[in-house]
């Protein structure tokens, strides 16, 4: 059996999709979510799915070994970041190479790096007259967004569109393809 870990930081929406999708396999399952985040809404979610939540914090994520540890221990197979907002420290990230993957709310390497994610990413698409946004699936490196690309899907944006709405169009391309790359990583089809 494959064994997935999630991290995520909010309210959890790209991670319950993952899980849901994952629900009733016998060949995949969701072992564990990690969150640095005590409000995190991904908590409740877990919670409802059953699913053991592992808290930490910053010092405990950057200067020990403990969450590497853990993963290892659990005998982890792909670490999948839904909405963390913190950068992975370089030695977990090298533990998993090609192992740790991120989605992004925005085709790559356009509207990355520190600082641009959720609402701010879609702020900044609006506010440079886009006609087009997506996401960007990538393998996780030692810097923000700047791993190799695995798969990207695409929305058009219309010029009426608010923040919001590209949002909502954005959580729906997440939604039906997070997953699904997942999966395709898991059986070596990426």
């Amino acid at each position: 059996m494959k064994r997935l870990a999630i991290f995520a930081s909010g309210s959890g929406s790209n991670a319950e999709q993952i899980c849901l999708y994952f629900l009733h396999r016998d060949d995949v399952e969701v072992s564990l979510i990690f969150t640095n985040n005590p409000q995190a809404g991904v908590i409740k979610r877990a919670c409802k799915l059953q699913i053991p939540v592992v808290f930490f914090d910053k010092k405990t994520f950057y200067e020990t070994g403990k969450i590497q540890q853990i993963l290892q221990n659990e005998g982890i197979d792909l670490v999948v970041l839904a909405g963390f907002m913190l950068l992975v420290p370089p030695f977990l990230v090298d533990a998993f190479p090609k192992r740790m993957i991120n989605i992004h709310p925005a085709l790559l390497p356009k509207y990355g790096g520190k600082g641009m994610y959720g609402h701010h990413v879609h702020e900044a698409v609006v506010k440079a007259g886009e006609k087009e946004s997506g996401i960007s699936i990538h393998y996780v490196n030692h810097h923000y967004d700047e791993g190799d690309i695995i798969f990207q899907a695409s929305c058009d944006i219309d010029p009426s569109d608010t923040p919001d709405d590209v949002a909502n169009k954005i959580h729906k391309l997440e939604h039906e393809n997070y997953p699904r790359v997942i999966d395709q990583i898991l059986s070596g089809q990426p």
